[in-house]
């Protein structure tokens, strides 16, 4: 029989933490509750978690400072963070920092649970199951293993932030199909805002700074404007590059259905290919 998930829940506040605490468990969910970083911390080092949902503002090293050094020591686990500042800039730096989502103080505990399925559902396999093994995909001189999340170079290796993962994962999936930011964002997130979709583009970006040749003139990952983005592996003709190919003007209604179906190999004009 599986276990049930096991979530750290860190929150200065002992009637936020405790309430959250009696409503996950109610559903089924194991809970560890603590009031700050330094004991998270300690506490990764024994006993991982499948989830933490984790205050941004906690007293001394901060929510994000947590995160920000559990990802620069390569773990993986999926945060959920809490935010008491409604504003763009704390929630958009909580999802460059590593976050997999951010959810505003006071939270509704049902959102919350809500959230937590959503991340778990994107980032693990039910308890005690193996992880499906999958073959590794090649961008460049870099290697994407889907089973550990991370991107390969030689001996250097890179683990991805959820929404890092979830955006190439979905790509190299469908290579040469253009795939819309809204279902990039689908994979990465439980909601779709404007501020959300921007977090889109942020780890578009980062990938191409990491697997890119020249990511200003990105081969692998392009940009299909007004729309969304599209992986374009290289062929074996090639080995590095696929061939381009000059693109012929078509009315309104073709150029839509063209771009949410082209080939393997096909590329965007040069100018499409910023974020």
């Amino acid at each position: 029989m599986n276990q049930p998930y096991h979530v750290y829940v860190v929150d200065a506040e002992r009637s936020s933490r405790e309430a959250l605490r009696s409503y996950l468990e109610t559903h089924g969910l194991r809970v560890t509750t603590m009031d700050g970083a330094a004991e998270l911390l300690r506490r990764m080092h024994r006993a991982r978690p499948d989830l933490i949902v984790l205050d941004m503002a906690l007293p001394g090293t901060s929510g994000l400072q947590a995160c920000q050094k559990l990802r620069a020591e390569g773990d993986r686990v999926p945060v959920i963070f809490l935010s008491a500042r409604d504003e763009e800039v704390d929630r958009v730096l909580g999802l460059e920092i590593g976050g997999d989502d951010v959810l505003g103080k006071p939270c509704s505990p049902r959102e919350l649970l809500a959230r937590v399925h959503a991340v778990l559902r994107r980032a693990l396999v039910p308890p005690g199951l193996p992880m499906l093994a999958m073959a590794p995909v090649t961008i460049g001189r870099h290697e994407f293993d889907r089973a550990t999340r991370c991107l390969r170079c030689g001996e250097r290796l890179h683990v991805l932030s959820t929404v890092e993962y979830a955006v190439l994962a979905e790509l190299v999936s469908n290579p040469g199909v253009a795939i819309s930011r809204e279902r990039l964002l689908a994979a990465s997130h439980s909601r779709a805002e404007g501020l959300m979709l921007r977090a889109v583009d942020v780890a578009v970006m980062r990938l191409r700074k990491r697997v890119e040749p020249e990511p200003g003139q990105p081969r692998y990952i392009q940009t299909i404007r007004g729309h969304g983005y599209m992986f374009v592996p290289a062929t074996e003709a090639d080995g590095t590059a696929a061939p381009r190919r000059e693109a012929r003007p078509l009315p309104g209604p073709l150029a839509q259905r063209s771009r949410r179906g082209m080939p393997t190999g096909a590329l965007a004009s040069p100018s499409m290919n910023t974020v």
